[in-house]
């Protein structure tokens, strides 16, 4: 695997990916935009889009009428909230800043907002969401988030947390339950992600920056201050070297 920044080409040389002004590329690692789509604000669905799509279809939870749960509302929780909402899907955020809810619902089209915080409103959730979507990078706990799922519900970790978090068994097996996982996602999944977007004019949320703010950008990153991405116009602020 040769990753489009920061590895090694074939001919010795590092790829430098989306940073440069110009790049060549073997034709089966294109995606095509379609132009309804604006370059910008499609950008980042190459990373977040699919990695929130790819488990959506694997896992089944692409469903009309299924409810799903979002853990955390930040670069792919957005991005989650959206393409199950243009799947059909019932969709409740999950996350543990009340200060979200109106952002999740009015902004996003969420259909219910849980507090992860609240014993009563999870406890009122139990037992009712299919499936659920875990965006968390940080540490927190998988066993308030295992009780909401339904029999068969199934728990998928598209977030990874530095240490390793806490499985119980027996919450698993009391309903039949599955956690899994997900990470990006192909190039015949990615077009087909894309498709969908322009379909249902599913764009990421994002704060268009000059490269000479790059660094300044990583920090707000730090703080968790962008909603939700962050895409640098190269076109117009990268210097050529041609």
């Amino acid at each position: 695997m040769i990753l489009t920044y920061g590895a090694k080409n074939y001919d010795g040389t590092i790829t430098y990916g989306g940073y440069s002004d110009i790049m060549v590329a073997d034709e089966h690692f294109i995606v095509r935009i379609p132009d309804a789509l604006p370059l910008d604000a499609t950008a980042p669905l190459l990373c977040a889009g699919i990695t929130v799509y790819s488990p959506l279809k694997y896992y089944g939870l692409d469903k009309p009428g299924m409810h799903v749960g979002v853990v955390g509302l930040g670069g792919l929780g957005h991005m989650a909230v959206k393409f199950a909402k243009g799947m059909g899907v019932k969709v409740t955020v999950i996350s543990t800043s009340p200060s979200k809810k109106q952002e999740a619902l009015g902004h996003l089209g969420a259909d219910s907002f849980l507090v992860s915080r609240d014993q009563d409103q999870m406890k009122a959730a139990m037992g009712t969401m299919d499936g659920i979507i875990d965006t968390v990078s940080a540490m927190h706990a998988l066993l308030p988030l295992i009780g909401l799922l339904k029999t068969n519900g199934k728990l998928v970790l598209v977030g990874a947390p530095e240490k390793p978090l806490e499985l119980a068994a027996f919450p698993l097996l009391m309903g039949r339950k599955m956690v899994g996982g997900s990470g990006i996602g192909g190039m015949e999944e990615t077009q087909e992600m894309i498709n969908f977007a322009a379909k249902h004019n599913i764009t990421a949320d994002i704060e268009v920056i000059p490269i000479e703010y790059a660094n300044t950008a990583m920090e707000r990153i730090l703080k968790a201050d962008v909603r939700y991405r962050f895409v640098i116009d190269i076109g117009n602020t990268i210097k050529s070297t041609h």
